[in-house]
C-alpha cells in the first residue's frame, strides 16, 4: 500500500496507527519519526504565501541599452515570521543573457505585520513594452526542512525606448543650421527664401545676392542675406513592412531607420519646423500629430517603441492615401523605406505622381555593410561569385535610386552607421536651397 501525503503527516504526528501501515513504512517511521515530526512543524510555522500583499513601484520606461529598476514590496500580514526565496519573473528579453538567475531572484526575511523591498534590475535587450509575468514565492519553516510555495500576479509594464545613438550627431547639425539661419558670422551666403538683412560684400560672396539699390546709397557694396523658412511641416514615414524586419548589422532596418528619424526630428524642431510621424505597412502602426517643439521627440521614442517589422507587403496605395490625408498642405515627406527594386517599381513608383505633385519627397534607405564587403572578396572562385552579387546588388540599388531621382525625388542611401546624419544633411540642403 502506497502512503499519502496526508497519511505520512498523520502518521508523523502520531494520529495514524502504526498496525495500518505496512511493515516497510512501520520501520521507515520507526527511525525517521523525529524528523517527520519535525519537517511536519517546520512547514506548519511557514507563513502563508496567499495572505502575503505585494505591490510594485520603479522605472515605467528605459532607453534600450539602460538599466531599469523596479520595487516589489511585500507585506506580511500573517502572525508567522516569512522567510522565503522571491523570484520575480520577467520575459527572457528583459535581461541581459546569463544575468536572469542573479538579477531576479532574492531572499527576504519579513516579521509579522511588516513589509520589505526587494529591487529587481532589468537591462533589456529589445525595444518594445516589457510585461511582469508572476512573482513566486517559496515560504520556509524556522527550520528550512518543508516549504509552501505560491504565486502572485502583479502587473507592471515597463516600455523600452529606442536608445537614439545618433543624438551625438546633432551638435554638429544644430551649429550648420545656426550658420544657415544668419545666426553665426560665416563668410558664405546664407540662402533661403526670407530675406534676412544687408551687409559688407566680401570675396566669395555671389555677386546675385548684391542688393544694388543699397549699395548707391552707401560706399560700399552691399549683399543680402537670406534665412531659411521656418514653420515648415516635415512628416516622416516609416514603412514598417517586410523589407524593414531585415537585418542590418545586428538590429532590423528598422531599427536603424528610426534612429535616423530621431536625429531629423531633433534637428528640425530645433529648425522651428512641425514635424509629424507616421509608420504604416497595411494599416497605420503610428500616428503622431500636432505636437510642439518640445514635446516631438518624447512623443516619437514613446510611438516607436513598439513598433516590430510586420511580415506583409506594404500596401503602396494605402500609403499613399494616408499621406495624402496626414499632410494636406504642402509638406517635406521623408519616406524611410528600402530601395529594393521590386518595392519600388512595384509599390512606389505607380503612386510617386500623386505624391510629388503635392509634396516634396525625400526616400532614404538603410544599405547593409556586408554588401560592400561582398564586392572586394578575391581569392577563390566562391569569393569571385560572392564580389560579382554584390556588385550587381550595388548597381540595382543605383539604378532604383536613378528612377527615383528622375521624378524629383531626394535619395539617400547610407549604411546604419551614416544613414542618419546623411539624412540630416540631405534636409539641411534641402533648407538652404529654399526648397521647403
Amino acid at each position: 500500500m502506497a502512503l499519502t501525503g496526508r497519511a505520512a503527516l498523520l502518521a508523523a504526528l502520531g494520529t495514524l496507527p502504526v498496525g495500518f501501515l505496512e511493515p516497510s513504512w512501520t520501520g521507515i517511521l520507526a527511525v525517521n519519526g523525529p524528523l517527520a515530526l519535525a519537517c511536519a512543524c517546520d512547514f506548519a510555522l511557514a507563513a502563508p504565501v496567499r495572505s502575503l500583499k505585494l505591490a510594485r513601484s520603479g522605472d515605467t520606461s528605459v532607453r534600450l541599452g539602460e538599466p531599469a529598476d523596479v520595487q516589489l514590496t511585500v507585506t506580511n500580514t500573517s502572525r508567522r515570521t516569512l522567510r522565503a526565496h522571491l523570484r520575480d519573473a520577467w520575459p527572457p528579453s528583459s535581461w541581459t543573457p546569463g544575468t536572469e538567475a542573479e538579477a531576479s531572484r532574492n531572499r527576504l526575511t519579513v516579521p509579522p505585520g511588516e513589509r520589505r523591498r526587494v529591487t529587481t534590475r532589468l537591462r533589456p535587450t529589445r525595444r518594445g513594452d516589457r510585461r511582469a509575468e508572476r512573482v513566486t514565492i517559496r515560504s520556509y519553516g524556522p527550520l528550512g526542512l518543508l516549504a509552501r510555495q505560491g504565486s502572485h500576479q502583479i502587473p507592471w509594464t515597463v516600455r523600452v525606448l529606442p536608445p537614439f545613438t545618433s543624438r551625438k550627431h546633432l551638435p554638429s547639425k544644430l551649429a550648420r543650421l545656426r550658420e544657415l539661419d544668419g545666426r553665426t558670422s560665416v563668410l558664405t551666403r546664407g540662402e533661403g527664401t526670407e530675406f534676412d538683412s544687408l551687409r559688407d560684400y566680401v570675396p566669395g560672396d555671389d555677386t546675385r545676392s548684391i542688393d544694388w539699390r543699397a549699395t548707391a546709397r552707401q560706399t560700399t557694396v552691399a549683399v543680402r542675406t537670406w534665412r531659411p523658412e521656418r514653420d515648415r511641416h516635415i512628416l516622416i514615414v516609416l514603412d514598417t513592412g517586410r523589407t524593414s524586419a531585415g537585418r542590418v548589422g545586428d538590429a532590423p532596418r528598422l531599427d536603424a531607420a528610426m534612429d535616423a528619424a530621431l536625429l531629423l526630428a531633433a534637428l528640425a524642431s530645433r529648425a522651428g519646423d512641425r514635424v509629424d510621424l507616421l509608420a504604416y505597412d497595411r494599416r497605420t502602426r503610428a500616428l503622431v500629430q500636432g505636437r510642439s517643439a518640445g514635446d516631438v521627440l518624447p512623443a516619437l521614442v514613446n510611438a516607436m517603441a513598439p513598433l516590430e517589422p510586420e511580415l506583409v507587403e506594404t500596401d503602396a496605395r494605402g500609403l499613399a492615401s494616408t499621406i495624402l490625408n496626414s499632410a494636406p498642405r504642402r509638406s517635406l515627406v521623408v519616406l524611410l523605406t528600402s530601395l529594393d527594386a521590386a518595392p519600388i517599381e512595384e509599390g512606389l513608383l505607380p503612386v510617386l505622381p500623386q505624391l510629388s505633385q503635392r509634396h516634396s519627397l525625400l526616400v532614404a534607405s538603410v544599405a547593409d555593410p556586408h554588401i560592400e564587403e561582398m564586392t572586394k572578396a578575391r581569392g577563390t572562385v566562391d569569393a569571385v561569385y560572392e564580389a560579382a552579387a554584390g556588385a550587381r546588388t550595388q548597381e540595382q540599388r543605383r539604378r532604383t535610386a536613378q528612377q527615383l531621382i528622375r521624378h524629383g525625388v531626394t535619395v539617400v542611401d547610407a549604411i546604419p552607421e551614416d544613414i542618419a546624419p546623411a539624412l540630416a544633411d540631405a534636409y539641411l540642403a534641402l533648407k538652404a536651397a529654399g526648397r521647403l
